[in-house]
């Protein structure tokens, strides 16, 4: 179990809570490997229906360590540009691809900061719920720098391109309730209770068949890049394996009989 990530599984929800708060949770190799770890983990456990990521301490994520910054642009330490671009290829950016491979719906709870490559990770959520602390900053510009992290990839999905254009070029911070506006966010609560409206959005997603729910985020995911008879080919497609399972069939049972039903996860 990774110590840069703490895993906490309850009921149907698992909560990933990014775990070096000295750095307010600036993405690191070991955050970087853990999360890979933990969605390659989730993609193959039926058991969870959602996930809820979140950070300890003060911030959800600060992005880039600065100092790290510092020390890798000593003379004693230049890489040549080859080098830093597997740097990456074989770094962070293997977050934004697990996170396009993760089946199970996540949750963002963004408390506090979440700035540069925080404000991205962010933006890989399915859902986005702000406490009113929260700021977002698209960073890059002032440290002259570009997203190396998919951020121009997510971004856009999350708040339409002039937005995401917008942030980008500025680099101005965002703060919780004008993120909710442009739609980064679709919740701004109280500090004081995000963990439990996430917690609760998260049951509510995690008490649905887990093959269906599953199933919808890929149809959602998939269908952007795709034309509008092949998204409808992959609907068919799915609608024809989910109409097969059991928890399909003990919802309409439910129904029928007026009752809550069990589903099984299969």
């Amino acid at each position: 179990m990774s110590e840069a990530v703490k895993y906490e599984q309850e009921g149907g929800v698992v909560t990933l809570t990014l775990n070096e708060p000295d750095t307010r949770n600036a993405l690191s190799p070991a955050i970087n490997d853990a999360i890979v770890e933990y969605f390659a983990r989730i993609n193959t456990d039926l058991t969870v229906g959602c996930v809820i990521l979140t950070g300890a301490g003060e911030g959800f994520s600060s992005g880039g360590n600065v100092k790290r910054m510092q020390d890798r642009n000593t003379a004693a330490v230049q890489k040549a540009p080859v080098d830093i671009r597997a740097y990456y290829t074989t770094g962070i950016q293997r977050i934004p691809l697990a996170f396009n491979t993760l089946d199970a719906p996540i949750i963002a709870a963004v408390n506090g900061a979440a700035i540069g490559a925080g404000c991205d990770l962010a933006s890989m959520c399915d859902i986005r719920i702000a406490g009113r602390s929260a700021k977002f900053g698209e960073s890059f510009a002032r440290m002259g720098l570009v997203s190396g992290d998919g951020g121009a990839w997510y971004l856009p999905k999350a708040v339409g391109l002039s937005k995401a254009y917008e942030m980008t070029f500025t680099g101005d911070f965002v703060d919780a309730e004008e993120a909710a506006r442009i739609g980064l966010v679709s919740k701004v609560v109280d500090d004081a209770v995000l963990m439990d409206e996430a917690r609760a959005m998260a049951q509510r997603i995690a008490a649905h068949p887990v093959h269906s729910i599953r199933m919808s985020k890929r149809l959602i995911r998939d269908s952007h890049h795709v034309s509008l008879p092949i998204a409808l080919d992959m609907a068919a497609a799915s609608q024809a394996l989910v109409q097969t399972t059991h928890d399909h069939k003990e919802a309409v049972q439910a129904f029928a009989e007026k009752r809550k039903p069990r589903f099984e996860g299969r």
